[in-house]
């Protein structure tokens, strides 16, 4: 079966071959992380998420921190129905969150593993943001909460540094939809539906930053931000310094400045290869 589960659309029969992804007919797990508290703190609670790291990618960040598992590839592959007996041998009680990282390729064989499955903590779908309208509607049955990343708002931008020049285009259009489809929700301290929309500020490219803002206070209802400073630069990534104080400052004032205050927003001493699994 040809594959068009992300908007680079392939069209490539994983059976045989693999697409830009660089996967195959099988979900691929790199790494799962029980307990994980490394994401926002409506997501992890106490008991911390059940963080589940995919293999291979749909867009090519030069600067990706994981890039092992993204570019390189790593881990054990699993068919839908492994991957839901995966699921079920955990206690998922012991957990705030099931939080599927990096999962856009493989949505066709995660809407086959999840369909129809209900499980007593929220669904996290945490990806790049770099999506169909078609995809996200597929798999909004069995995901509970969009962690979407809103990375560039240049064109030549995101083809510099991912390989993608369409990004705004199909990630703009996403998270104006999924504002529409899944509101807010909580219980308690906890998201248990709804959206948070993430952005790590690039150094020497903070305008790009106030211009993203800018899209989401005019497009968004509502919104729950997640402002990063955690890039870290890598032996791979063509950006070689770190995101300073001042252009972070600059970022977090025009937040504000336009009302974009409810969310998180990191300290500058998240920029740091100790945050950066071991795969």
């Amino acid at each position: 079966m040809k594959c068009f589960d992300c908007p680079r659309n392939c069209g490539v029969d994983k059976e045989l071959n693999k697409g830009f992804c660089r996967e195959s007919n099988k979900i691929r797990i790199a790494k799962i992380i029980p307990n994980f508290m490394w994401e926002e703190p409506c997501l992890t609670g106490k008991k911390g998420a059940l963080a589940i790291f995919f293999s291979g990618c749909n867009l090519r960040c030069k600067f990706c921190q994981n890039y092992e598992i993204s570019h390189i590839g790593k881990g054990n592959e699993y068919t839908p129905q492994e991957f839901k007996d995966l699921l079920n041998s955990f206690n998922l009680r012991d957990f705030s969150c099931i939080d599927l990282i990096t999962p856009t390729h493989f949505s066709s064989l995660l809407h086959d593993a999840l369909k129809g499955f209900q499980p007593p903590i929220p669904i996290v779908w945490n990806s790049s943001g770099y999506e169909k309208l078609e995809t996200i509607n597929k798999v909004a049955s069995f995901v509970d909460i969009f962690l979407v990343d809103f990375k560039y708002f240049d064109c030549q931008l995101s083809k510099n540094l991912s390989c993608a020049d369409d990004y705004f285009k199909y990630t703009s259009a996403c998270i104006k939809h999924i504002s529409n489809l899944k509101a807010n929700k909580f219980k308690g301290d906890l998201m248990v539906e709804g959206m948070i929309i993430r952005h790590l500020v690039l150094p020497n490219n903070y305008k790009d930053s106030l211009k993203i803002l800018d899209f989401i206070k005019d497009n968004v209802n509502n919104p729950i931000i997640a402002i990063m400073s955690q890039f870290t630069p890598t032996k791979e990534s063509p950006i070689k310094n770190k995101l300073t104080p001042i252009e972070f400052k600059i970022v977090l004032s025009h937040a504000r400045k336009i009302g974009l205050d409810k969310g998180y927003f990191q300290d500058l001493s998240s920029s740091s290869t100790e945050f950066i699994p071991k795969f």
